[in-house]
């Protein structure tokens, strides 16, 4: 079942550049990144256990962050594709075209809440630290999904990557015990850990 969800994720992806009208040269190359990804997944990945983020890395800014999205909105989502499509090219260095394809992405689907998240870690990414754009989407992502704890946890993971982690790690604590039973409290909480053990900061009592 996990090798044909990777399969179908990587033809959804290509077929859905391919409707954007996206050039042959990206085209190209996103299907040589995207072929890459599946090629290091068949030999050291396991297509049957859930995916789970190295979360001990994820306050360094090369770090893909497919887990800890994985982590908020699971594996199989309708975004799936456009996102995998963004990180598989940031992954290879193409920052600004990963950029490009979540734009499309919220242009044609405003109202999403996960796309607007995306958008503001590739724009991370791509600016190696947080900016007006990126907590723009953020921000409109909070906005879209106000009880959702998501847009709150990148946003903080922004500031830890952009070298601001004090403010990030006092909501990140607060965000733990607003969702005492949430999946992804251990994530949060062991990114917590890594900040305060490399001296950043202190956490809240």
């Amino acid at each position: 079942m996990g090798w044909l969800a990777l399969f179908a994720l990587f033809a959804g992806s290509l077929g859905l550049l391919a409707w954007m009208g996206v050039r042959r040269g990206m085209l190209t190359a996103a299907a040589a990144t995207l072929m890459l990804g599946a090629t290091g997944y068949a030999l050291q990945g396991s297509p049957a256990v859930p995916a789970a983020p190295a979360v001990g890395e994820l306050a360094d800014e090369n770090q893909p962050l497919t887990g800890a999205r994985h982590a908020f909105f699971g594996n199989f989502s309708a975004e799936e594709s456009w996102m995998l499509m963004s990180e598989a090219l940031a992954r290879s260095g193409n920052t600004e075209d990963a950029v490009g394809i979540l734009q499309n992405a919220a242009r044609r689907y405003p109202g999403d809440a996960q796309i607007w998240i995306g958008l503001g870690n590739a724009l991370v990414d791509h600016a190696h630290g947080l900016t007006p754009p990126a907590e723009y989407a953020y921000r409109h992502a909070a906005e879209l999904a106000p009880n959702h704890p998501a847009p709150r946890f990148f946003y903080d993971l922004a500031l830890i990557r952009s070298g601001s982690s004090e403010a990030a790690v006092h909501d990140l604590v607060a965000l733990m015990r607003e969702y005492p039973n949430a999946s992804w409290r251990p994530m949060v909480g062991s990114l917590v850990l890594a900040v305060v053990t490399n001296g950043q900061q202190k956490p809240a009592r």
